[in-house]
């Protein structure tokens, strides 16, 4: 594991991220050593105050299966020792990560237990599917496929490509009574790396900054979701439901919407969400990396996409590791939703 002194210099997003990255690692190494997601759930809650327990219950199974003892094992014993202390000291005193991130909403456990992946939805697969001039009949074989789409020119009757901007956004929220405070008490926002707390600290911030427009602006992006009906009822005015989803399929009310400039987007993670999502690219350009989980890493591969103004990437989040970037020049705004 590593030292003492891993955690000390970073920012909390990188804590985060490093964090992140070991939950992958410990579950593919506790996958591999022929632990259940049950099990796997049971050492975390016994080995931060009996790790010795934890080695002979991976020691008794593998003996019962006529497994030779791997040196791996106590390995795992130790990152899960190491790992159920961590979610004590996180739990415990949040101040240290003051972000409200995933690892705040259970991520740990839900990251550590989700159901193994099957290997089918992205075996073979190694580039997004790109479609144009798409028909329901011409979607409905990848609408529930788990293969990434990319549908070209599927915005152009959508009035939001002429007026979602940051003075929209910003004037819109200002004027719906509650509407801040519904994201803060029922949706969620999400800060990335900048030191925003709230979606209205965004709208509060100079202008020259929100716009970039000195040479040492600070970029930013942020994200959030939107439950107030009356800002929803506005923003259906200026999109609507991409045209090519099936008939019958049920979207969500919620709509998701990220905005700012060049640099690191979302970083990397897995969505805990009810079904696949779709985002509108209405402004801007931003390239999402996509790898698959890592018990399936033998079979398939990582891929790249970038979508620009007018595009609509669909993806399901919950089977895809995905984090995104945002390309130099202008805002990018992109508004989703889910459908099923």
């Amino acid at each position: 594991m590593a030292n003492n002194n891993e955690y000390e210099t970073d920012s909390e997003e990188e804590k985060v991220i490093k964090l992140r990255e070991k939950l992958i690692v410990l579950r593919f190494k506790g996958l591999n050593e022929g632990l259940s997601l049950r099990e796997m759930q049971n050492i975390i809650l016994k080995s931060a105050t009996k790790p010795n327990k934890c080695q002979n219950e991976v020691t008794a199974k593998n003996k019962k299966e006529n497994v030779p003892r791997p040196i791996r094992v106590l390995n795992v014993c130790s990152s899960f020792a190491f790992l159920a202390l961590l979610v004590a000291v996180i739990f415990q005193n949040r101040d240290i990560f003051k972000s409200q991130c995933a690892v705040l909403n259970n991520y740990i456990v839900m990251e550590v237990t989700r159901p193994v992946t099957d290997c089918n939805i992205c075996k073979d697969v190694d580039s997004v599917v790109v479609l144009q001039n798409i028909t329901r009949e011409i979607f409905a074989k990848y609408a529930y496929m788990s293969r990434p789409v990319l549908v070209k020119d599927a915005t152009v009757s959508w009035k939001a490509l002429n007026t979602f901007n940051f003075s929209f956004f910003r004037k819109l929220y200002s004027e719906i009574g509650g509407a801040y405070k519904s994201v803060e008490e029922e949706c969620q926002f999400f800060p990335f790396k900048t030191n925003f707390l709230h979606l209205q600290d965004v709208f509060n911030m100079p202008e020259d900054r929100a716009m970039m427009k000195t040479r040492d602006s600070k970029t930013w992006y942020i994200g959030w979701s939107n439950c107030n009906p009356d800002v929803a009822e506005v923003l259906r005015h200026h999109y609507s439901r991409p045209h090519f989803l099936p008939d019958d399929s049920e979207s969500s009310a919620i709509d998701w919407i990220f905005m700012g400039y060049s640099g690191p987007g979302a970083s990397m993670h897995l969505d805990y969400v009810y079904r696949p999502s779709w985002q509108a690219q209405i402004a801007g350009r931003k390239t999402w990396r996509l790898f698959p989980p890592p018990e399936c890493e033998s079979v398939c591969t990582s891929m790249n996409v970038t979508v620009v103004k007018g595009d609509i990437i669909l993806i399901d989040t919950n089977q895809w590791y995905h984090d995104t970037y945002i390309e130099p020049g202008e805002m990018s705004i992109t508004i989703g939703s889910e459908y099923d």
